[in-house]
């Protein structure tokens, strides 16, 4: 029996494993790189083992490190969680040789797998020889050979652009799985993302629960799952199904994994086979009613499953709630989280009040899940929770997921993994809630310096006050019959407090919470929340930024500068000119205009916080 775990990992999956632990009455090990020092991980656990590591990235790498402090904190077995060396057969062997059980499957059957290259080949499908590439393969991906995640993935239009991406995906893929290994491959257009959850057990049961949906993916990372998968029909079911087992059974597989499908014009596309736990496991859970974490253990004890697994009831969909800007490509946020609450859903998180989202891992805050007799009812209920959320630090992508969650071509299960970059503009477009929140976050201000409104109106009329958010400009004024807004007739002042203000817009009131964080102020309504931030009222010569100047849109380091890009020479709109590094993710910085490159303060290992002048390109025009 095992009696205390170590999860080689960090944030959501590491305090995901640890809380069926506690219930299964198994002590607790986490490792932690030292940005992680204070993470929830690692206050969650009852040991942790700190990991000295070249770079932060590397140190959940070391396996030889972790081995040792899985021996040290007493540990008798190991969860690789996902991602890092969860697909890493040395590692596991170096656990078992240890004398830990290893809580994954064998390592001949990762090795088989892990690896999409040796795992197309046994499936009787190699890639692409990039040596033979031509026009005519166009549009090619190129994957990670040795992991998932959207690390070391790229799509290539032109064939000019390959060598770039491929510099790109090498990158990626050794500095998330320590393999820098990658390959090519058709990209297909078009097509549903769908997998099905294999559980398998070493006396030869071999479970298929069910199939999930991906397709809503950025960057080719998901986005948004669901299980079922909408639409499928009995028969591609029943082929996915069958596939997933083969794979299982040809390679003799033990423990939890996932066997990955493009579904496209009626034909099924194996993509590859994860042998791990999916970020995406809940939705699994949640419809067969089981924990798949405590399966994974008692597989590992030596357990028999059950013939047949447990029959599925309604349908469950997960949203993954990124610290991110959509409508700035996705880039990642950094920053403190002064508040995470998502009501009515389950949530899975790595991060607690107070903690930071810093620049050196995935920038995921967590997983909200949904499960309801049916798809409809779970997707409204997740928007709705969503909707209801107050979320204060960096900026995040829950507005897209609520109007993603709505959009007809969700609602009516017309999914494909082109969705967002089809509706992208429309789902990231200003709300129309944002003004009346910039006027309750005035009025909370002044409530706070003046007390509460009711008393010292003047007889002589003054100047309104004036206060700017963003775009928003607020202008109001306290007369003898109460506090009025100037501009927003159709609004009327009920009550306004330092920390609640209510409004009556076109004869509805509206309940408006606001909060104050630093220089951001946080606006929560039923429907909505916003993040302000109040202009000066008068601005600093030194902070006017020159025009051409190319800032950076993300802290982070400078992986690469441009081959050719130095000062003095031309470039062109959208020419790369140097890629930055963050959350193990490679980000391009392209040239704004056509131009000369006046300036360049960006060297390789350098860091850079958001809004660093990085380059100067003056433009053509100008010169």
């Amino acid at each position: 029996m095992i009696k205390s775990v170590l999860v080689a990992n960090r944030g959501e999956i590491a305090c995901r494993v640890f809380r069926t632990c506690r219930d299964l009455g198994i002590a607790t090990v986490a490792v932690f790189s030292d940005p992680d020092a204070g993470a929830l991980h690692v206050r969650e656990a009852d040991t942790a083992v700190r990991l000295p590591g070249a770079t932060p990235a590397e140190t959940y790498l070391r396996g030889d490190l972790i081995v040792r402090a899985a021996l040290a904190a007493g540990a008798d077995a190991v969860h690789p969680g996902y991602g890092f060396l969860s697909e890493n057969a040395d590692f596991a062997r170096a656990v078992a040789d240890a004398g830990l059980t290893w809580i994954g499957p064998p390592p001949a059957a990762i090795e088989a797998m892990a690896s999409k290259t040796r795992a197309k080949e046994l499936m009787g499908l190699p890639p692409l020889n990039l040596a033979d590439v031509t026009p005519a393969d166009l549009p090619l991906l190129i994957k990670a050979a040795a992991g998932g995640g959207g690390r070391g993935m790229r799509v290539v239009r032109q064939l000019g652009y390959l060598d770039d991406e491929l510099t790109t995906a090498r990158a990626e893929a050794l500095g998330a799985f320590g393999d820098g290994d990658v390959f090519v491959e058709p990209y297909i257009e078009g097509g549903r993302h769908i997998e099905v959850q294999i559980l398998a057990d070493a006396h030869g049961t071999v479970w298929a629960l069910g199939t999930r949906d991906c397709s809503l993916q950025r960057r080719h990372q998901k986005v948004i799952e669901e299980a079922p998968a909408p639409g499928l029909g009995p028969d591609a079911t029943a082929e996915l199904h069958a596939l997933a087992v083969r794979a299982a059974k040809a390679t003799d597989y033990r423990g939890a994994g996932t066997v990955e499908f493009l579904v496209a014009d009626g034909k099924v596309h194996f993509l590859e086979m994860n042998t791990r736990l999916q970020v995406e496991h809940p939705v699994t859970e949640a419809v067969f009613g089981i924990d798949l974490v405590a399966l994974q253990i008692r597989v590992a004890e030596g357990d028999a499953l059950p013939h047949d697994p447990p029959a599925p009831q309604g349908h469950a969909i997960e949203a993954r709630l990124y610290a991110e800007d959509p409508a700035a490509d996705w880039a990642p946020q950094t920053g403190t989280v002064h508040q995470l609450d998502v009501p009515g859903v389950r949530l899975d998180s790595g991060f607690r009040t107070g903690d930071t989202v810093g620049v050196h891992y995935d920038p995921l805050l967590a997983k909200a899940i949904a499960h309801a007799p049916t798809r409809a009812e779970a997707a409204r209920k997740l928007a709705r929770a969503l909707q209801r959320a107050r979320i204060h630090g960096p900026a995040t992508n829950r507005d897209l997921l609520v109007r993603s969650l709505r959009h007809p071509d969700f609602t009516e299960a017309r999914l494909d993994t082109g969705f967002y970059d089809r509706h992208l503009a429309e789902l990231t477009e200003p709300g129309p809630g944002a003004h009346h929140a910039a006027l309750a976050a005035a009025l909370a201000d002044a409530a706070s310096r003046a007390g509460r409104f009711g008393g010292g109106w003047r007889n002589v009329p003054s100047q309104p006050q004036v206060k700017r958010y963003g775009e928003h400009e607020v202008r109001y004024r306290l007369t003898r019959h109460g506090l009025e807004v100037d501009g927003c007739p159709e609004v009327r002042v009920e009550r306004a407090d330092p920390g609640r203000v209510r409004l009556e817009v076109d004869g509805v009131q509206r309940e408006f919470t606001v909060t104050r964080h630093g220089d951001t102020v946080y606006v929560d309504t039923p429907s909505a929340g916003y993040a302000l931030t109040a202009h000066p009222r008068f601005t600093d010569p030194s902070d006017l930024v020159a025009p051409g100047s190319l800032l950076a849109p993300m802290p982070g380091v400078v992986a690469r500068v441009a081959d050719g890009v130095e000062e003095g020479c031309r470039v062109r709109a959208g020419q790369p000119l140097l890629w930055l590094e963050a959350m193990k993710m490679e980000h391009r910085i392209t040239a704004p205009a056509s131009g000369t490159l006046t300036a360049l303060h960006a060297a390789p290992g350098r860091q850079v916080e958001v809004g660093a002048l990085l380059a100067v390109v003056q433009e053509a025009d100008q010169a």
